[in-house]
């Protein structure tokens, strides 16, 4: 299986995926990084199998120049309709000032954070992707996310207690309550392709965590169809 994995930016070096993704490398699952979007040709995507996105909308972590362009956003929809898996880790949700046509594609765009917190990912709907995984609790940024398609698929949720000045946040406090989830894991299909979303992986231990490894072999392995 080859996997192709876009990384860095402002806020998150993309030494944390790549060494996020080493243990892989021992399930059979190789990986080409790419940390500088401006060497990116929208053309190679047909060479891999599933693409890991850990960016957000700039060129790396010492340029914040937009590089999700209109061309290159098609080309991510042409690349998942055609049978392509997307995986989007993190940051990969944290959209640009023109990216509606990526966000789409991935059902949803990065809404806040608090500060780093404990945050605890249970999972909540059988499937492929959390068959075998636990709960397990690292300190992250939890992210909270506005979901763009009704086709999104919530599997696993993120739970953190109550902290900081919730009336910051009236519409949506940090912490979950019955009537709104905060997802740590999704999918959706789009045409002949798979689509899959972890929120958690701010922090290198999270990648590392042994229930987070199992979620990220096993969300690859669902995008390319394996499971």
């Amino acid at each position: 299986m080859r996997v192709l994995l876009l990384c860095d930016d402002f806020h998150h070096p993309g030494e944390v995926p790549i060494k996020g993704m080493e243990p892989l490398l021992k399930k059979g699952i190789t990986y080409d990084a790419i940390k500088n979007a401006s060497e990116f040709d929208p053309g190679i995507l047909p060479n891999y199998d599933v693409v890991v996105m850990a960016t957000a909308d700039h060129i790396c972590k010492d340029d914040e120049t937009s590089w999700k362009t209109d061309a290159i956003q098609s080309a991510f929809v042409s690349y998942v309709e055609n049978g392509g898996g997307l995986l989007v880790t993190h940051n990969g949700t944290v959209p640009g000032a023109n990216t509606q046509k990526l966000d789409e594609l991935i059902g949803s765009r990065f809404h806040f954070h608090p500060a780093d917190c404990p945050v605890t990912v249970q999972v909540i709907k059988p499937h492929p992707i959390t068959q075998g995984v636990g709960s397990f609790t690292e300190k992250d940024e939890h992210y909270h996310l506005e979901i763009l398609k009704d086709d999104v698929d919530i599997l696993a949720a993120g739970y953190a207690a109550p902290q900081g000045n919730p009336d910051l946040y009236e519409d949506e406090p940090y912490f979950n309550s019955p009537a709104k989830i905060a997802p740590s894991v999704y999918v959706r299909t789009q045409g002949k392709g798979r689509v899959c979303m972890l929120t958690p992986g701010h922090h290198l231990d999270v990648w590392l965590n042994p229930e987070f490894q199992k979620l990220l072999e096993n969300a690859i392995r669902w995008c390319n169809k394996d499971i």
